[in-house]
């Protein structure tokens, strides 16, 4: 009798993990996709549409965002390393404590808030998705079968729906940009970032799990990267993939690589803004010194700060406001019409001041540099921890060039799930052989 109670209890304890496993992969798979598609693919771009943070403007992604954030953080709570999650959380919420105080003097600070709070919640998520996943390999088996799906979806617009899913010249707005392929994102740039991440992605797919399979999502990505017209970030894919390889052995010189490359491009994005002489150097290189009109909405930014250089002008609250149009650049200057910085690093004034732009360097620079170092010492998961990097300084370059940073868009989610997984890497301990336990990716 004794014997089969204990036959019964094991077989019991395994009915519990599987089940366990089952809903942690559910829920991984839900958190992905609801980040990457979203509740409205497929936007019609006849009229102009708000570009405002993707999925925070309406009561029904308002509520499915709460929903998966709940089961997100109940999932955790049985999770054997939820302790990882406070710890990856901790520094996060001085920098939401700072936001939130901020945004109170905002011209409207309940919007401020909840903007802030969403901010919140998909920095839970994007935490919490890595804790989901048992080992390395589930985790690329659960992105790969994700990535399929997604890029299926890209696809399928373009041939089934071309007016939804391609750029028109009857687009109320950028009609410059007809036929160039946007899938189900609302603008080609932000499917172009999001098929340099899967091409990062099929590159660890194809390390760890399965060989045709991270080809296949690597292809796929390729081919509809090309058609985006996205030359920023086609350019910027084989860079970051050199730039990583450099950037794993340059030892005790990482910060000053990273620090010193994000500076300097920085510095000569903003002179190209406001400086005639910077402009002139540029353009004889053949670079255009608007860097696509870029330049005018930065003079407004630049202004705008200025103005406010210690707590900006609350989250969110400066583009669409009387804020704008306030100062000297924004006299006679259609960039006024703006629905962000195009500069990471300029929003994150316009939203806190210097202040909050110190701490954001803090937590997205200086930290995962030495995260990176202490990873590559542990030798854990490498595969893992180069999908990391990789995705990490695409994002960091990326937001020199766009407002990817404290937003609901992909850029945003697939920053955060890099900079946490470094931070995983380089701290969590591996699961034992034959563990069932969930300890993250």
């Amino acid at each position: 009798m004794s014997s089969e109670r204990y036959i019964s209890n094991n077989n019991s304890d395994r009915t519990q993990v599987a089940f366990g496993s089952l809903a942690s992969s559910a829920l991984f798979v839900v958190v992905i996709l609801y980040f990457w598609i979203g509740l409205s693919p497929f936007p019609s771009l006849a009229e102009r549409a708000g570009s405002l943070p993707a999925n925070s403007s309406n009561t029904l992604n308002q509520f499915v965002m709460m929903i998966i954030s709940l089961s997100v953080i109940a999932m955790l709570a049985f999770n054997p390393a939820v302790h990882l999650a406070v710890k990856l959380l901790g520094f996060l919420l001085v920098i939401f404590l700072w936001l939130a105080l901020t945004g109170l003097a905002a011209p409207d600070p309940l919007f401020a808030l909840r903007r802030l709070a969403y901010a919140l919640l998909t920095c839970v998520c994007a935490c919490g998705v890595l804790l989901l996943p048992r080992t390395g390999m589930h985790f690329a088996k659960l992105m790969g079968g994700c990535l399929l799906l997604v890029l299926a979806l890209c696809y399928l617009g373009v041939f089934a729906l071309p007016q939804r899913a391609i750029h028109q010249a009857s687009d109320a707005v950028e009609v410059g940009l007809a036929g160039d392929w946007r899938g189900y994102f609302l603008h080609k740039n932000t499917a172009a970032a999001a098929m340099v991440y899967c091409v990062f992605l099929g590159l660890f797919i194809r390390a760890r799990h399965s060989s045709g399979l991270g080809l296949l999502i690597i292809a796929l990505a390729a081919v509809f990267l090309w058609n985006t017209g996205g030359k920023t970030a086609a350019a910027m894919m084989p860079a970051i993939l050199v730039a990583a390889w450099f950037f794993e052995r340059a030892g005790p010189f990482r910060l000053l690589v990273v620090g010193g490359a994000l500076g300097l491009m920085n510095y000569i994005l903003m002179s190209a803004a406001v400086s005639r002489s910077m402009q002139v150097l540029l353009k004889s290189y053949g670079v255009d010194p608007t860097f696509t009109d870029r330049a005018a909405i930065w003079r407004i930014a630049l202004s705008a700060i200025s103005n406010s250089p210690v707590t900006g002008y609350g989250f969110q609250s400066f583009w669409g406001t009387g804020a704008v149009y306030g100062g000297e650049a924004a006299m006679s200057n259609w960039a006024v019409m703006a629905a962000s910085a195009h500069n990471g690093y300029l929003e994150l004034l316009l939203h806190g001041g210097w202040p909050l732009l110190a701490l954001m360097l803090l937590w997205m620079v200086i930290l995962p540099c030495r995260h990176v170092g202490i990873a590559i010492k542990r030798k854990t998961e490498p595969a893992l921890t180069r999908l990391f990097i990789r995705c990490w300084l695409f994002s960091m370059f990326l937001g020199c060039l766009e407002s990817a940073f404290l937003s609901g868009e992909q850029m945003w989610f697939m920053m955060l799930v890099a900079l946490f997984g470094l931070r995983l890497q380089a701290y969590a301990d591996p699961i034992p052989p034959h563990s069932t336990q969930p300890t993250g990716a």
